[in-house]
């Protein structure tokens, strides 16, 4: 599984980490804690140190009743921060969370390395012919609706089903626009109950069907802090947990605010998988030694 990033070969059959820099004021975590340029290159610094892999940078919040901004608007704030970080950090694989397909083109040229749509493009008709024209690689995630109407839209009659039918379709007009590498995002938290979200953990496995690298972005949700009736500030525990879920379940990228857990996450069950063998097969020769003790 491994996907072409401005002539990076990135390998994701081992997984890796998608660090969140969101320079909008709104956003429900982060949302305005990086207003200049000094502040946005210690973060990115932080994270790359930390272990990220990838750095998704959003101008545009997309959490449940965020404020709606412009194109002309979205451009404004993020294609600068392309420039600037494509200048301080010449090789990082910048990935870019919108759905329209100027803001992808623009970003794109400065040097971002693909593109993160929570729309699946949906939203923006020219978005998957931009990407495919880029050749770059496409996050494709599944929701309904957009972000002031899609917590209405959660009556499904098979969960998961519906979500395997729209990824084939998806991923078909993806490669019919000539997008080589698609990773595909079940969309925590977009058009989702509570409920429905961990119905997602519990049947994550049947997305392996479409054989395609596989995204959790759980990090700090409501999701967690609902459930366990905390706050964003204090769902990193909750995050860990459920990113440790994630990789038994095998997703190959985990998206998230907090890099040096996530990372630390990797290593833990990357070890547990390594050694995985060992106990069976000490039971193995402890049988051999006792068989040959009997006789």
């Amino acid at each position: 599984m491994t996907i072409n990033c401005n002539g990076n070969l990135v390998d994701l059959s081992t997984p890796k980490v998608m660090g969140i820099l969101n320079v909008t004021p709104d956003s429900f975590y982060d949302g305005g804690q990086y207003k200049n340029d000094s502040e946005i290159k210690a973060q990115v610094d932080k994270m790359l140190t930390d272990g990220a892999t990838f750095i998704d940078l959003g101008a545009y919040s997309s959490r449940p009743g965020a404020q709606h901004i412009s194109e002309e608007e979205e451009c404004l704030r993020i294609v600068p921060i392309v420039k600037f970080l494509v200048s301080s950090f010449p090789n990082i694989l910048l990935s870019i969370d919108t759905f329209r397909s100027r803001v992808a083109h623009e970003c794109l040229q400065e040097g971002a390395a693909l593109i993160n749509d929570i729309s699946g493009g949906a939203l923006d008709p020219k978005m998957l012919a931009t990407v495919g024209a880029h050749k770059v690689p496409y996050i494709l995630m599944h929701t309904r609706g957009n972000p002031r109407n899609m917590a209405q839209q959660t009556d499904y009659q098979d969960l998961l089903g519906e979500i395997l039918y729209y990824f084939s379709e998806k991923i078909l007009l993806a490669r019919q626009a000539g997008i080589n590498d698609i990773i595909i995002d079940p969309g925590f938290g977009f058009a989702k109950t509570l409920e429905q979200n961990y119905e997602i953990f519990q049947k994550m496995e049947l997305l392996h069907q479409l054989e395609l690298p596989i995204l959790t972005g759980i990090s700090r949700k409501s999701m967690i802090y609902k459930l366990l009736n905390t706050s964003p500030s204090e769902a990193l525990n909750g995050s860990t947990a459920l990113n440790m879920y994630a990789l038994s379940k095998k997703t190959n990228l985990l998206r998230v605010h907090d890099v040096k857990e996530a990372v630390e996450c990797i290593t833990l069950y990357n070890a547990i998988n390594t050694n995985r063998q060992r106990p069976q097969e000490t039971s193995l020769n402890r049988s051999i030694i006792m068989g040959a003790k009997r006789d």
